[in-house]
């Protein structure tokens, strides 16, 4: 009996001694379990496991795992000599998967799948060697139906592109070129199924330290018609304009943005200003970084 409890203990022992160890060049060198403390991460229990996986020489290998503060799996990402290479999965708080594919370096390549947090596939994108989308590209609607569809070539729109109502009914179809798009031959349908669809509406006019109305640039009421199947004027929403650039995203009510941002571009189509509002009044403009231009 004395025999079997102590390899029962050093069973318990040996893979707990063996773990966040360095090789005789002080690398980290096999198994590493890495707590909430040690990475810095303040939103979390100091002794939560915030990631784990093994090294090889001081650089990550196989598969690592990260970790939400509730304890649930965030990522599990395959890693190369340190480097983010191969299959990849990312998770919501609640558990459901957030995003799957495949990274190479710094690029997606083969499948990708985006979900909302029910559980509905977003999108679904195929990307060539290079990192560009290319061929058949889907969005969804949150209710699982069809969004748009289309062709992509090198990472353009290529013919024709349909969008959809949230109730299925086919909404435009536009037709590209090499990414440009033909406004000419640009078909909108009516749908017959939705009713009472509220109005977009601008926030809350700014006023300035006189009490008079700050001039601001109007917004194209008829760009941000993109996802009008899925706006019932209240609650979380993201808008888009007709060139799939969001326009407005944040809680709305009665067809306002209350608390949120909203994007202002120039003709062009570039990001010119983004004006922050909360409480359905504007509180400043927002950082435009280098990525959103």
């Amino acid at each position: 009996m004395r025999y079997l409890f102590f390899i029962i203990i050093l069973a318990t022992y040996l893979p707990l001694s063996a773990q966040n160890q360095t090789n005789a060049e002080g690398r980290k060198e096999g198994r590493w379990i890495v707590t909430a403390g040690d990475a810095g991460k303040s939103d979390y229990l100091s002794s939560a496991i915030y990631e784990e996986g093994n090294y090889s020489n001081g650089r990550k290998v196989g598969v690592w795992k990260t970790f939400h503060p509730n304890g649930k799996i965030k990522s599990d990402i395959t890693f190369e000599a340190g480097r983010p290479k191969g299959p990849y999965t990312t998770y919501y708080d609640n558990g459901q998967i957030e995003e799957k594919g495949n990274w190479s370096l710094t690029k997606n390549y083969g499948k990708f799948v985006r979900y909302y947090e029910n559980g509905n596939v977003h999108q679904e994108f195929d990307f060539n060697e290079s990192g560009k989308r290319t061929g058949a590209q889907k969005y969804y609607h949150p209710n699982g139906k069809l969004a748009i569809e289309g062709n992509w070539n090198g990472g353009k729109e290529s013919g024709e592109v349909k969008e959809y109502y949230e109730s299925g009914e086919l909404r435009v179809v536009r037709v590209f070129n090499e990414g440009t798009m033909d406004d000419a031959q640009t078909k909108h349908f009516e749908s017959k199924k939705l009713t009472n669809i509220p109005a977009i509406k601008e926030p809350e006019p700014v006023m300035d330290e006189s009490n008079k109305v700050k001039t601001t640039a109007t917004v194209n009421k008829a760009e941000l018609q993109a996802n009008i199947g899925v706006f019932d004027g209240n609650g979380q929403h993201t808008l888009y304009n007709r060139n799939r650039q969001i326009s407005q995203k944040g809680e709305f009510k009665n067809g306002r943005l209350y608390d949120g941002k909203l994007y202002r571009y120039n003709t062009d189509g570039i990001l010119q200003k983004i004006e922050i509002y909360q409480n359905g009044k504007y509180v400043g403009e927002g950082v435009i970084e280098d990525s959103m231009k």
